[in-house]
């Protein structure tokens, strides 16, 4: 069987060495050259002739992180290896999928050109913003699922007859519907009403939370208004406490002030984005992806089938 090798950027650093932990290899080696006015140049130090190549980067702002994994990929079909894959635990821009106005970028379209472009020839990722997104690549994609990581932790900490599932938004109940199917709970969902981009107007509860212990699921978390702010208004509704969980920590702007303030009991993300070490964090519990991504990079170089990764109760 053709020999893998595991590469990681600078984004993930931690996420990565778990990754390889789990696996059982060492990460291969890469050095980064930068200039004195910001341009950087990566180096595989090691052959990749021929080598099944995993790319392991998440691209969160800044741009470079993109730019990065995109001259890795360069790198490394150059040096004539022999199929690349980039593990995107969280994908950058994927908010922007659509023209919701007129004369705007659909940036995540963009950011999937760009990376065939380069010469990648599979995507490994986890809760993308939209599902669609996976048709604008015309490459394999590997969309793995929070669920495997979320409902074990959520099973250990929560009483299920207590327990009800909200969406934050409209747009997310098909996300918060899985995990309300799973447990066999009631859904509510939050109807909020924004003026622009991070700031709310008015949220409404479309359901009876009176007394229950109210889970909101959202793919990420970028300022926290939209998840402080529902668990207000949930627990004006009668809620006895509301948590939340989120696949990616995005948490910009003032995030970590809003959820520390918030009456959330908690918020729980993955590693996906790491934490901000001057931050404080006292609420957020941070799940790791590293095993998940671990058998998913197993089970693709062993042309395994990866659906038993969609399922919480298989993923061991």
């Amino acid at each position: 069987m053709t020999e893998v090798k595991l590469f990681a950027g600078t984004s993930v650093t931690q996420l990565s060495e778990s990754i390889s932990d789990y696996y059982g290899q060492q990460l291969g080696e890469i050095s980064f050259a930068k200039f004195s006015d910001g341009e950087f140049c990566p180096n595989i130090l090691e052959s990749v002739r021929g080598r099944y190549v995993f790319f392991i980067q998440s691209t969160f702002p800044p741009a470079d992180n993109m730019m990065e994994l995109l001259m890795l990929i360069d790198a490394a079909k150059r040096a004539s290896a022999g199929y690349i894959t980039a593990v995107i635990p969280y994908f950058g821009y994927a908010r922007q999928d659509r023209k919701d106005k007129p004369r705007v970028a659909i940036a995540a379209k963009l950011m999937a050109n760009l990376l065939m472009a380069a010469g990648v020839n599979r995507v490994m990722t986890m809760d993308l913003h939209a599902d669609q997104i996976q048709g604008f690549f015309d490459i394999p994609v590997d969309h793995l699922k929070g669920e495997a990581i979320f409902i074990p932790y959520l099973k250990e900490i929560l009483n299920v007859e207590n327990l009800v599932f909200a969406s934050p938004d409209v747009g997310g109940v098909k996300r918060a519907r899985i995990y309300s199917k799973y447990f066999g709970t009631d859904l509510v969902i939050c109807d909020k009403h924004r003026v622009k981009a991070n700031e709310i107007e008015s949220m409404t509860v479309i359901g009876d939370v009176t007394g229950k212990d109210v889970v909101l699921v959202d793919d990420l978390v970028d300022t926290a208004g939209t998840l402080c702010k529902a668990a207000e208004v949930l627990l004006e509704s009668g809620a006895k406490s509301v948590r939340a969980l989120c696949t990616h920590g995005v948490l910009s702007g003032k995030a970590y002030q809003n959820i520390t303030n918030s009456p959330l009991t908690e918020l729980i993300i993955t590693d996906t984005i790491p934490l901000k070490k001057d931050q404080p964090h006292d609420k957020i519990k941070v799940l790791s992806a590293a095993k998940l991504f671990a058998h998913a990079i197993r089970y693709t170089h062993e042309n395994r089938s990866i659906s038993t990764l969609f399922v919480s109760d298989t993923f061991k």
